[in-house]
C-alpha cells in the first residue's frame, strides 16, 4: 500500500483513488503513457470534436470502477468460508490491475490499424504483460513471478474466478460502463449517462460469476437502452464511419505504393514498415501512436502519387466520403452508382466502400453461437436467478435484434461538385439514385 492514497482528477468519476504502489508503477510506465496519445474513439473526433480523450483516461476510470466494486463486493458480501460464492479481496489486486491495463494493446486510430494490418489487440495486450522486455512485466513480477500471466489470464477470459473475468469482460462490466459515460460526457450526448451508483449498489458476486439484485432492474435496463443509443447515435454516425474509410483508404494506399518501390525514401513510413512487410515485433508495435501516424500523413500530402496526397488530406482536413443507406433489395444499384464515379475520374478502389455497423444491443445466452454472451442474471431475495430479458419486458423486445445499417461510401463531390459544366449530366444521374438518404432505383420513381 502507499504510505499516502494518490488521487487523479477526473470529469466522469471526480476522483480515482489510487491506493496500491504497484497502480501507480503501473500508471508511470511507458507502455501505459503511450495511451495517452491514442484517442479513445479515433475518428468519432471529426464528428464529435469534444471526443479528444484518451485510452488513457479511460482505462484509469475502467480501474476506478472495479476498485468501487471490489470495496462494495468486501463491505457487503465478504466471503465467510471457502467456495461460498462470496467476495475473497485476495482477489482485488489482480481486478485491478486487469482493470487498468485491458486496452494496454491497442493501436493507433483506434480499430481501424487492426482490420487493416490484421493485429488483435487483445492478443498484443497478454503480450505486453507477459514479455519480460516490457516495464509493465517488471512491475506486475514485483507481486508475485506469476502475476504477469494471471491478469494475461483475465484479459482472456481463462482466469478460475468468473467474478474478476465479469468485472472487466461481459455485458455489463467496467469497461462499458466506463466508455458509455465518458464517452457521452465528451461527446454532448446525454443520452448516454445512465445511474452508475445505483447499479454498482445492486451488483453482487455469486458462485459463478456476478449477479445484480432485482429490485435493480430499471436502473440496469437504462444502462441498456443508453448503449443502444451511443451506438446507434455516436459508434455509427455516418461522418465517423466515413473518415474511417478515407482513413481505411489511405493506408492502404500507401501499402500498395510501398511495395510496388513508389515511396521515396522521405516519405517511407519507417515506423510503419514492419507492419507494411508483415514482420513486426512488440517493440515496434509500442512505437505506433495517433501522432506517428498524423506525421506520416502530413508528409503524404506532397507525395507524388495522386491518390495519396488526396486521401492524405481528406483524412487531415476532415474531408470525409458522403454515404447512403441501402438494404438488400437496393444493393444491385451499387455497381451502377460504382460505373459513374468512375466516370467521374475517382478510383472506385479508393473512392468507394460498403460499411455495414451492426450492434447487439443485449443478446441471452446461448452456448452454441460463435461467441456466446455473459448474459445478466438478476437475483431475487431467496438467491435464486433469473436472466434479465425473460423479466423485462423492455429488455426482452430488443434481445438478439441486430440494429444498424449498411451504407456506400462515395466523393462528396457526386453531390457536391466544385465544376459543374465537364460532368453536370453525370452528376444528375447519380443523384437520381438518392432520396432521403436511401438508394433508390430511378426507374421505378418514374
Amino acid at each position: 500500500m502507499l504510505p499516502r492514497e494518490k488521487v487523479l482528477r477526473d470529469p466522469v468519476h471526480n476522483y480515482i483513488h489510487v491506493t496500491h504502489k504497484v497502480i501507480l508503477d503501473l500508471i508511470n510506465t511507458p507502455e501505459f503513457q503511450r495511451l495517452r496519445r491514442i484517442k479513445q474513439l479515433g475518428a468519432s473526433s471529426f464528428t464529435f470534436h469534444g471526443a479528444e480523450h484518451s485510452r488513457f483516461t479511460h482505462s484509469v476510470g475502467v480501474y476506478e470502477i472495479t476498485r468501487q466494486i471490489c470495496d462494495n463486493f468486501q463491505r457487503n458480501y465478504p466471503t465467510q468460508t471457502p467456495g461460498d460464492g462470496l467476495w475473497d479481496d485476495h482477489e482485488r489486486i489482480v481486478a485491478l490491475c486487469a482493470a487498468l491495463l485491458h486496452d494496454l494493446g491497442h493501436g493507433p486510430e483506434s480499430h481501424t490499424f487492426e482490420h487493416i494490418f490484421d493485429t488483435d489487440h487483445e492478443a498484443i495486450t497478454q503480450a505486453i504483460l507477459t514479455s519480460p522486455e516490457t516495464q509493465i512485466n517488471k512491475v506486475l513480477k514485483e507481486v508475485s513471478p506469476e502475476f504477469p500471466e494471471e491478469v494475461a489470464s483475465v484479459i482472456g477470459k481463462t482466469y478460475p474466478n468468473p467474478q474478476v473475468v465479469q468485472m472487466i469482460s461481459s455485458q455489463i462490466d467496467a469497461d462499458r460502463m466506463d466508455y458509455l459515460l465518458r464517452d457521452a460526457y465528451n461527446t454532448g450526448t446525454k443520452y448516454g449517462m445512465f445511474d452508475l451508483t445505483r447499479i454498482l449498489r445492486v451488483m453482487r458476486p455469486y458462485k459463478n460469476g456476478i449477479a445484480f439484485q432485482s429490485d435493480g432492474m430499471h436502473a440496469v435496463e437504462d444502462y441498456i437502452v443508453c448503449r443502444f443509443q451511443m451506438y446507434q447515435q455516436v459508434y455509427f454516425h455516418p461522418v465517423s464511419r466515413s473518415m474511417e474509410v478515407v482513413l481505411n483508404h489511405l493506408l492502404h494506399r500507401a501499402k500498395y505504393l510501398y511495395e510496388h518501390d513508389q515511396m521515396s525514401a522521405s516519405q517511407t513510413p519507417t515506423l510503419l514498415v514492419p507492419f507494411l512487410e508483415n514482420n513486426w515485433d512488440l517493440t515496434n508495435y509500442l512505437k505506433l501512436d495517433d501522432g506517428t501516424l498524423t506525421t506520416y500523413f502530413t508528409l503524404w500530402r506532397d507525395h507524388p502519387d495522386d491518390i495519396l496526397r488526396d486521401l492524405a488530406s481528406r483524412f487531415l482536413d476532415r474531408r470525409p466520403f458522403k454515404s447512403v443507406r441501402f438494404t438488400p433489395e437496393t444493393r444491385y444499384l451499387i455497381p451502377d452508382l460504382t460505373k459513374l464515379i468512375e466516370e467521374a475520374g475517382f478510383n472506385p478502389e479508393y473512392y468507394t466502400a460498403i460499411n455495414d455497423s451492426y450492434d447487439l444491443p443485449y443478446d441471452a445466452y446461448d452456448p452454441s453461437s460463435k461467441e456466446p454472451k455473459t448474459q445478466i442474471e438478476l437475483m431475487e431475495q431467496d438467491g435464486t436467478l433469473e436472466e434479465l430479458s425473460t423479466v423485462s419486458p423492455l429488455v426482452g423486445a430488443i434481445t438478439g435484434k441486430s440494429t444498424g445499417d449498411e451504407r456506400f461510401f462515395f466523393p462528396r463531390e457526386m453531390i457536391h461538385p466544385d465544376e459543374l459544366q465537364l460532368f453536370e449530366p453525370l452528376y444528375q444521374k447519380f443523384q437520381s439514385y438518392l432520396h432521403n438518404d436511401n438508394l433508390i432505383d430511378p426507374q421505378n420513381q418514374l
